[in-house]
């Protein structure tokens, strides 16, 4: 493998994070890599598993990149709660590498960071370690994710390390692993909020200037670096990213589970997979997280949630600026949401959707009658994919279920629009009865394999099904 690029990361200085020394495991076992990506990024596609754990988990620095592995420093609210004791507490920035976007062709800031990589300063009573079962989870959701299009971080790969972990929401003692994600940014919200915490106004103009710099330099040209204006563009390119970002969570029937302010980055990009979920089927008031009591990240409330995270973001710019206007901004975000989530569902159905046409009818006739039946929330697109032309629900495993007054008048509207891309309905992918899902069940079979068998062919298999199916959803970005 080889470094292609120099860490911008270093232009901030110890006040962003701190130097730390990755775990030293007692094995290396590597048990998923990501080519496809190691490929865009400019790494050697090296098919010897020990050169990927010399610098994935044993963390040898690649040359001229990070030298010494950066925990970066961040509070954020937790379930509304201010937590300023948070900050990369089994993680640190690792490397960072400038590549091509494959999606909009343009040349990109890229990180790698860890998951499980040890202990740091702000592990708190943490061992700083992960789950092999808690990789394999972020593998799947990452990997699913990104085929139905979702902005999301990627699984580079992970290694199971020969430890044993005691965990309370799992059966113990159980497998460790250490997990490296490529992400175009770590910088959190609470990232600012921890600069607003301890009033280093000047280190947020700093942020906003390296941001907009690495993250947004279309609006390099717009404002002066540090001014006010550059601040509000920066502000609002956030909340835009973010409420795109949560209309393709929506229409992937995807609960992230833990929504706080230390879980969302300044790109709209989707990370940090704990107790995930996709839907069954079309429930509002669905909840990912056992210990989420109260539903305040329920499938229904994510964009209420992604509002909320933005209001703290913006009072945390405040600090560093007179008079700014947070919430004439986030004015806005509600019109964005609505647009996107509009876009994406048409995108979800293979749908055309040219400038006067009539979003309304077709999308609340669909949800009212998802909301009234149990139909599988992935099932019913993929019956769906293309409009009523192809016919394919009529030969759907659940056809019987599409019947009532509620379905006929879903069908009205459906067949008033056409479909956008022939060529698609006609991928390998729909020649099948069922689509591709990850439902709690189905990730429980799949760990109970390795963990009793040490069979990880059910993992493997998975994946490329979830692989099978990738540029489907292409437009949904």
């Amino acid at each position: 493998m080889k470094a292609l690029s120099s860490p911008r990361i270093l232009e901030l200085g110890e006040d962003f994070y701190s130097p730390v020394q990755a775990a030293k495991f007692p094995q290396q076992v590597l048990r998923f890599k990501n080519t496809h990506w190691a490929e865009i990024l400019g790494l050697e596609n090296d098919s010897h598993d020990f050169e990927w754990a010399r610098h994935l988990a044993k963390f040898e620095s690649f040359s001229g990149n990070i030298q010494t592995p950066l925990a970066l420093k961040y509070h954020g609210h937790q379930f509304r709660h201010y937590n300023p004791d948070l900050g990369d507490g089994r993680g640190f920035l690792f490397a960072q590498f400038k590549a091509t976007d494959p999606n909009t062709g343009l040349e990109k800031l890229y990180d790698l960071g860890t998951k499980g990589s040890g202990q740091t300063p702000y592990s708190r009573s943490g061992d700083g370690r992960l789950t092999l079962k808690g990789a394999v989870r972020e593998a799947l959701a990452t990997e699913l994710l990104e085929s139905l299009g979702v902005n999301t971080s990627k699984t580079f790969c992970f290694f199971e390390t020969g430890e044993s972990l005691d965990r309370n929401d799992e059966p113990s003692p159980t497998r460790a692993a250490v997990l490296t994600r490529l992400s175009h940014s770590h910088i959190r919200f609470g990232t600012f909020q921890r600069l607003a915490y301890f009033k280093e106004t000047e280190n947020i103009k700093k942020l906003i200037i390296y941001c907009v710099e690495n993250y947004y330099p279309q609006l390099l040209t717009h404002a002066d670096a540090g001014s006010p204006e550059q601040a509000v563009l920066f502000f609002r390119a956030v909340m835009e990213a973010s409420a795109k970002l949560t209309a393709q969570w929506m229409m992937a029937g995807f609960v992230h589970g833990v929504l706080n302010t230390d879980n969302m980055n300044i790109t709209g990009e989707s990370f940090d997979y704990g107790p995930y979920r996709f839907l069954p089927n079309y429930d509002p008031s669905f909840t990912a997280a056992y210990f989420d009591q109260t539903g305040l990240y329920s499938y229904g409330r994510q964009p209420t949630a992604v509002n909320w995270n933005l209001l703290q973001l913006g009072h945390s710019l405040e600090k560093a600026f007179d008079d700014f206007p947070t919430k004439d901004i986030l004015e806005d975000f509600g019109d964005i949401f609505i647009s996107r989530l509009y876009e994406n569902f048409f995108q979800r159905l293979n749908l055309k959707l040219e400038s006067g046409t009539e979003v309304g009818p077709l999308f609340s006739s669909c949800f009212e009658f998802l909301v009234s039946t149990d139909v599988g929330f992935e099932q019913f697109f993929f019956d769906f994919f293309g409009g009523d032309n192809n016919q394919r629900w009529q030969n759907s495993p659940i056809k019987e279920k599409y019947q009532g007054e509620l379905f006929e008048q879903f069908l009205t509207e459906l067949k008033k629009h056409d479909c956008k891309d022939e060529a698609l309905c006609k991928h390998a992918y729909f020649k099948n009865s069922k689509p591709c899902t990850l439902l709690i069940d189905e990730i429980e079979e799949i760990w109970k394999f390795i963990a009793q068998n040490e069979d990880w062919s059910i993992f493997n298999k998975k994946i490329d099904q979830i692989r099978s199916f990738r540029g489907i959803y292409k437009l949904f970005l």
